[in-house]
């Protein structure tokens, strides 16, 4: 029953790629036909299709909180690859991912033509970056970041990197604090993140092994980036996200897990 469970959801899963992949296929196509950009409807189009992959997934899925009616800088904590589906639903967005994710086979070319932005570990041209997520946050479109540059087991949060949330700054454009949490039978679930020496296959065949786990999803009043340098928007944002995770009487120190970047 187990084994059937599984083949059924990787069918399925496999179904809703197949899909995004000729959507992808397709727009890009006509933007050479017609040589503009339509990151609008691309955009669009990649929330369309990452709910009906989050669906394929073996969450149950709680939204708490406005989404935000202004473009702004998402900021949130980063668990696992499945982050960026879940999240992606709920409004068209654009991210701020590991280099590495752009060399994943049909992953990485649907993150590129979804409007994802790669970034290389390590990377000192701090002025480029800032630069690309300006020129986002300036054309009015939401972007996404996990400002801790890694994922985590969930059950603390690392330091958030407060150059990540320059182009807030220089743009005039808030930050949308988000705190996500996976749990299973009230516990915090050991299955969805994404950590150590995880590959992408492996951990997906072991996520859809398994019976549903509980999202919770919560938007955080956001902060506004006027008269704040980066690492006081840094810390307010990670201090508001550690709260709605664990609590205001959580320690402030950064948690030492290792994890990797999605």
């Amino acid at each position: 029953m187990k084994k059937l469970r599984l083949y059924v959801r990787l069918l399925r899963l496999l179904a809703v790629i197949s899909l995004g992949t000729l959507l992808a296929a397709g727009i890009t196509l006509l933007e050479r036909l017609t040589r503009h950009d339509l990151m609008p409807t691309r955009q669009r189009l990649t929330r369309w299709f990452l709910a009906r992959l989050t669906a394929a997934l073996p969450f149950r899925l709680t939204v708490e909180g406005e989404l935000p009616r202004q473009p702004m800088l998402w900021v949130s904590n980063h668990v696992s690859w499945t982050d960026i589906p879940l999240l992606g639903m709920l409004t068209p967005l654009s991210f701020l991912s590991k280099a590495e994710v752009r060399s994943w086979p049909v992953a990485g070319w649907l993150a590129l033509k979804a409007g994802t932005l790669f970034i290389r570990r390590g990377s000192a041209d701090s002025a480029l970056l800032n630069q690309q997520l300006g020129t986002h946050l300036q054309q009015g479109r939401n972007l996404l970041i996990f400002p801790e540059g890694t994922t985590t087991d969930g059950l603390g949060l690392r330091t958030f990197h407060g150059r990540l949330l320059s182009s807030a700054i220089d743009c005039g454009v808030a930050v949308q604090p988000v705190a996500i949490r996976y749990l299973r039978n009230g516990q915090p679930c050991s299955v969805a993140p994404f950590i150590g020496d995880d590959d992408m296959l492996s951990h997906l065949l072991r996520l859809l092994s398994f019976d549903l786990a509980e999202v919770h999803i919560q938007l955080l009043r956001p902060i506004a980036s006027a008269e704040l340098n980066r690492n006081a928007l840094a810390r307010a944002a990670q201090q508001a996200i550690r709260d709605a995770l664990f609590g205001a009487a959580e320690a402030e120190q950064p948690a030492d897990i290792h994890g990797q970047a999605a």
